[in-house]
């Protein structure tokens, strides 16, 4: 007997076809939204993107595995064989097979011998005919299969390659047996079921498929929960805004946590804060000026409608009316400061020398009527304020000691810096302020007793609104029932590159 020759393996190409389907967007996103109303709002476009990068996550996993597995199962198919044409070899060259007389006894015995595993199967071929097959019924007869026996009836070396079977896919190896002195040409076909052994792990594939179907959908009710719950603030955001009218903007959202969503939550507060501001500001200034101009306005008609043909009578009631016209004027004046101070460019800081700020605003309140002006202290620095508003409200304290002192009283301004406090006022020698009015002074409408000016009650609450403007206060200070002094206590803020204070003390003019 001569020897038997080792099978040569070779790699199968396989061609994998991957059938690809493109969504066109042909009607655009709006006829989405028509067809899926839930896409509309925030939290279902949210969860619509993140299922779909989910799903193509998934697809993409479920895609690659089943390729590794395909190989896999291809190695598994092509190692048995290898194995088996190796096993055939060794029983060749064995005792048993060395004993054979004749092609057809060695595959008879070979057979006979050998049990194929699950998924392979043998049959010998005689002459270019199929003969013996093993005991085993294989999952399908390639025996009788005229094709695939043409296919291998001409081998004369090893070969090996891949067939399609009625069960999937199949590798299958032919190794030509001769024996000495028989003529006959015989060859030994193995069969590797590729689709049969690799159920497991097609099996493996499937679940593996299954559970990534059933954790997109656990991921799209989880992200759908948890998308609804961060968008609660913007969801409340949209109920407050439904609900706020231009008499009720006292809505306001529970803020919770720190992220970009609570911060929303927290700017659509501060916002609604500004609206209701401004709304007050707004009823204010109507109510304050129906109520101020009603009666001068009052007056000019009436004495416009009894106004006769005589000279003096005209002239008497065109001065009374020019003076009513110069009131309003003063009312309406003070009525948009008072509105103007709850913007937030009501007070404009720049570098103010506050010795100018004193010695101008004195200068300015002499020519206002003859008293004796003085001024206390002049504080010698340079602070970060807004200069025409302080000298509007020092003007307007000088104004009011004007109204409540005679030829004879002191008027004084002074400025001081202490402690980071900057100190601003103006002081009178006249009757003072009763107690009974000193807690209303700053109050709108508030007039203290014995005015004797048109005023409506207006300016101190203009000096308040002034000295918060800035950070600080206006008061009253208590000088023991002689005259008064107003002060504005506010947060000295120094000018860039400006350091340090003195005070100069003044005199009497």
């Amino acid at each position: 007997m001569t020897g038997m020759t080792t099978i040569g393996t070779t790699t199968g190409t396989t061609t994998t076809v991957t059938k690809t389907t493109d969504v066109a967007a042909d009607g655009g996103q709006e006829r989405t939204e028509v067809r899926w109303p839930f896409l509309r709002s925030a939290r279902g476009r949210i969860v619509g993107w993140l299922l779909l990068v989910v799903a193509i996550a998934l697809a993409g996993s479920i895609a690659a595995t089943g390729e590794v597995l395909s190989v896999q199962a291809d190695n598994i198919a092509s190692d048995a064989l290898t194995h088996e044409a190796q096993s055939f070899h060794a029983y060749a060259d064995s005792s048993r097979g060395q004993r054979a007389t004749s092609v057809r006894e060695l595959l008879h015995r070979y057979l006979e011998d050998s049990v194929p595993d699950s998924g392979e199967t043998y049959f010998s071929m005689v002459d270019g005919r199929p003969d013996l097959r093993s005991a085993v019924t294989p999952p399908a007869r390639l025996d009788t299969d005229d094709a695939f026996v043409r296919e291998i009836a001409a081998a004369r070396a090893p070969v090996s390659g891949w067939w399609r079977s009625t069960r999937g896919r199949v590798r299958y190896g032919v190794i030509p047996v001769t024996v000495a002195g028989d003529s006959s040409r015989g060859a030994l076909v193995i069969i590797q079921f590729r689709d049969v052994q690799a159920r497991p792990l097609l099996d493996a594939w499937r679940v593996f498929a299954i559970v990534a179907v059933l954790a997109l959908g656990l991921a799209g009710l989880v992200s759908w929960l948890v998308a609804g719950w961060v968008l609660e603030p913007v969801r409340l955001v949209r109920q407050t805004a439904e609900q706020i009218s231009e008499t009720d903007l006292h809505r306001r959202i529970d803020v919770a946590g720190h992220d970009d969503v609570a911060r929303l939550a927290a700017t659509f507060n501060k916002m609604l804060d500004r609206l209701e501001t401004a709304f007050a500001v707004q009823r204010q200034f109507i109510d304050d000026a129906g109520h101020e101009l009603r009666t001068p306005i009052t007056v000019v008609r009436g004495h416009l409608e009894l106004m006769g043909e005589d000279p003096q009578d005209r002239e008497e009631t065109m001065t009374l009316v020019m003076d009513e016209l110069d009131r309003m004027r003063r009312i309406v004046e003070e009525l948009l400061d008072l509105a103007r101070a709850e913007r937030p460019d009501f007070v404009r800081r720049a570098p103010v020398r506050l010795a100018d700020l004193t010695i101008d605003a004195i200068a300015h309140a002499r020519v206002l009527a003859p008293r004796r002006w003085g001024v206390d202290e002049v504080a010698d620095a340079t602070v970060l304020v807004d200069g025409q508003r302080l000298t509007q409200a020092l003007m307007q304290l000088l104004v009011n000691a004007v109204t409540h002192t005679e030829e004879h009283d002191t008027i004084a301004v002074g400025s001081r810096v202490r402690d980071g406090r900057l100190l601003l006022w103006v002081r009178d020698s006249g009757r003072g302020v009763a107690p009974a009015d000193r807690v209303h002074v700053f109050e709108r409408f508030a007039r203290g007793r014995g005015a004797r000016s048109g005023g409506v009650g207006i300016g101190l609450a203009v000096v308040s609104l002034i000295a918060q403007a800035h950070g600080g206060e206006a008061r009253l200070d208590d000088d023991g029932g002689v005259g008064a002094t107003f002060v504005l206590d506010l947060p000295a803020v120094p000018a860039p590159d400006v350091a340090g204070s003195s005070s100069l003390t003044g005199g009497e003019w």
